[in-house]
């Protein structure tokens, strides 16, 4: 009996094993079971309800339409007084299903001839260029210091000797066989990067061109799928993303296999060029079209408004089912600009402005005119400029910025006008006075010297400014003081930034003026414009203050901002302060009417006008900060006009010119050319009588 006993206690312990092990399994899949309840709805809950709302929902984003920029233009009909300078259009996306393309090769080789083959012939133009100007100036660089007049005569025979070597035939010929083996190898090369993307297996979508213009797209299609019929653009019609041919009342696809295109609002330029400093452009960032430089980027936030949304129900199918809990947010679009810029003006400052830099070899330059009374800006161009529908092309990202607002540079003369407009309002020298120029000025060891180390005796205030004397600038601010003159500088603006509605606006730089005391030295080499770095806008409002009777004006670009709902908002003139006494002003104006007259504007003059400038040409410091470059140099010409009545105020800055040394034979005669234009332009009368040129 035990051993059945024994043998029934043994088998219930086991069972009872079965059973706590089948309980504890029940209790840990209801733990897991209450756990993945858990992390669903609760952890992941936002997760898997938005999933679930896209299987009977449809949310998109609804872009809003970026405000457009606008300038002056010259209709007298209220209706069209402003021309768009910036605004939107819709262009094509082009791209390739290459699973489903047929005629690979010659699709690629259509590409090229049509979106890159006129760049590629410009590219290698180019590239040829600047290999011919690199040997040129390598041969120019040898001779050392232009100074010299030998080494002048030198360097005119070598330029004489290349142009005669490029008319020859023989020369001609080589490099058009070298063109032609560059532009075949860019060929060569581009198309087949057409044929990596048109050629990948099982790809369903690989984009090709964007921004692409419908008559180029519509060309386009003709020639590649070339049509039995004779089909001219004006058959060809655009209907959902398809081209159709639309003859006689026919209908009729025209595709390219495995080829299709999209419609896609871009920011566009009319004016391209025109500007494009000022301006910036849109571009990308990611998917995102977001403003980049000039007044794009600072007004970002305003141009590009507000995106609106959409969500509806969709049936089982996925099509919406329009239903009264449609959730629907309008997008608000963006500001529109109204620039004080003036087209006419604006066309031909640039327009001349790149015509004077190719002229006369020079890196680039800018043009910067002002409304005296205002502080409004009529023009600001730079020279190189770029197509702001084709930023992408830019090669070199320092001709995206504004060099007007962003450049710094030693002023050099134009400067020696401010200081004196310091020392007559001080009362301390008058267009009289006079000093005793012995050519040069020894301070702390060091000689400072006439540009043209010349000793001119018993000198007038109107005479340093007419022959530009280092010397007679030290004196004038001598008779100030270091201290008062470093004040005035700041007062003039130097040293901060203007406040210009842009982005990449420098302060320049008065460093050696800040300590007090100011050392005698820094404030004489600053007298005549060394040792201190300005931009050409803080330039042109120190002329600006002297032109309004000495009030400093904030300049500005922007005369309205144009909300969605038609409300403005008004820019109006902002005086910043009173800088120097209208006495001074009015003096320092009639100086600089003499300078024109008889000293080193003469080519700045207008024929029947009282115009009144100063010119520059500025030594550019070394990249090390030690001394100055040799042959290199900034002419500018600043000034106003007419001199009683200024209706403008405008700087002309040309970078490096390589044909001339001085700034009276580059900067003064484009400052003529757009004076002269702008007078006639506003139909002022003239004030002098005109010479006939007979004696």
């Amino acid at each position: 009996m035990s051993f059945w006993k024994k043998g029934r206690k043994n088998l219930n312990k086991a069972n009872n094993s079965r059973v706590n092990l089948i309980i504890a399994i029940i209790f840990l899949s209801a733990a897991l079971i209450v756990f993945k309840l858990f992390f669903l709805q609760v952890v992941n809950y936002g997760l898997y309800r938005d999933l679930a709302a896209n299987q009977h929902q449809i949310f998109s984003l609804l872009e809003p339409e970026r405000g457009r920029i606008f300038i002056q233009n010259d209709s007298q009909s209220a209706a069209s007084n402003l021309y768009p300078l910036a605004t939107n259009k819709n262009f094509y996306q082009l791209f390739a299903v290459p699973k489903s393309v047929k005629e690979a090769d010659k699709i690629a080789g259509q590409l090229y001839l049509f979106f890159k083959q006129a760049q590629a012939e410009k590219e290698v133009d180019e590239l040829l260029a600047r290999e011919e100007d690199g040997k040129l100036q390598a041969q120019i660089d040898l001779l050392g210091e232009l100074n010299h007049e030998a080494n002048r005569a030198k360097a005119k025979e070598i330029i004489a000797n290349w142009k005669k070597l490029q008319a020859d035939k023989q020369y001609g010929e080589i490099r058009q066989a070298r063109r032609a083996a560059e532009i075949l190898a860019r060929q060569t090369d581009i198309t087949n990067k057409y044929l990596k993307k048109l050629k990948k297996p099982d790809d369903v979508y690989e984009p090709l061109e964007q921004k692409v213009e419908e008559t180029i797209l519509k060309n386009f299609y003709l020639a590649v799928s070339q049509p039995a019929e004779n089909i001219t653009l004006g058959d060809l019609a655009i209907e959902n993303n398809s081209l159709f041919i639309i003859n006689h009342g026919k209908k009729k696809e025209l595709a390219i296999a495995g080829m299709g295109f999209s419609e896609k609002s871009y920011r566009y330029y009319p004016e391209e060029s025109i500007g494009s400093n000022l301006l910036g452009f849109v571009g990308f960032s990611g998917d995102k079209q977001q403003g980049r430089y000039g007044l794009e980027e600072y007004f970002e936030q305003e141009l590009a408004g507000k995106p609106g949304s959409i969500k509806v129900e969709r049936d089982a199918a996925g099509k919406a089912i329009i239903i009264d809990d449609r959730v629907y947010q309008k997008p608000e679009s963006g500001v529109d600009l109204i620039l004080t810029i003036n087209r006419s003006i604006q066309f031909m400052a640039c327009k001349k402005l790149n015509e004077a830099v190719a002229r006369h070899g020079a890196d680039g330059g800018s043009v910067i005119i002002m409304e005296p009374k205002t502080g409004a800006i009529l023009a600001m161009c730079s020279s190189p400029d770029y197509d702001a529908n084709n930023y992408q092309d830019v090669k070199n990202i320092k001709i995206l910025v504004n060099p007007a607002i962003f450049s710094q540079y030693e002023p050099g003369s134009i400067f020696k006008i401010i200081t004196m407009a310091m020392a007559l309002d001080q009362e301390k020298v008058t267009p009289q006075t006079t000093y005793v120029d012995t050519g040069k000025v020894v301070i702390d060891k060091y000689t400072i010297e006439n540009s043209d180390r010349l000793a001119n005796g018993e000198q007038s205030m109107i005479q340093v400014l007419d022959k530009s004397l280092n010397t007679g600038a030290i004196f004038a601010m001598r008779r100030i003081g270091p201290d008062l003159f470093a004040d005035y500088v700041k007062r003039f603006g130097f040293g901060e930034k203007t406040g210009f509605e842009s982005e990449g606006e420098s302060k320049g730089s008065i460093k050696n003026l800040i300590k007090k005391p100011v050392r005698e030295l820094n404030a004489a080499t600053a007298s005549f414009g060394q040792g201190i770095a300005v931009t050409a806008l803080q330039m042109i409002s120190a002329f600006q203050t002297i032109a309004n009777k000495g009030v400093l004006m904030k300049p500005y670009a922007v005369k309205e901002i144009v909300k969605p709902d038609g409300s403005r908002i008004v820019t109006y003139p902002t005086p910043v302060r009173s800088v120097i006494s209208e006495k001074a002003a009015t003096l320092v104006g009639g100086m600089m009417a003499d300078v024109v007259e008889n000293g080193h504007g003469k080519r700045a003059a207008v024929p029947g006008y009282w115009v009144g400038g100063k010119t520059g040409t500025a030594q550019v410091p070394k990249a090390d900060g030690r001394g100055y470059e040799l042959n290199n140099h900034i002419g500018s010409f600043a000034g106003f006009a007419p001199i009683d009545d200024p209706r403008f105020v405008m700087l002309v800055r040309i970078d490096h010119p390589r044909d001339v040394d001085w700034a009276e034979s580059s900067a003064a005669p484009l400052f003529g050319e757009l004076a002269s234009y702008m007078l006639n332009y506003w139909h002022v009368p003239k004030e002098r009588a005109v010479s006939s040129g007979k004696k």
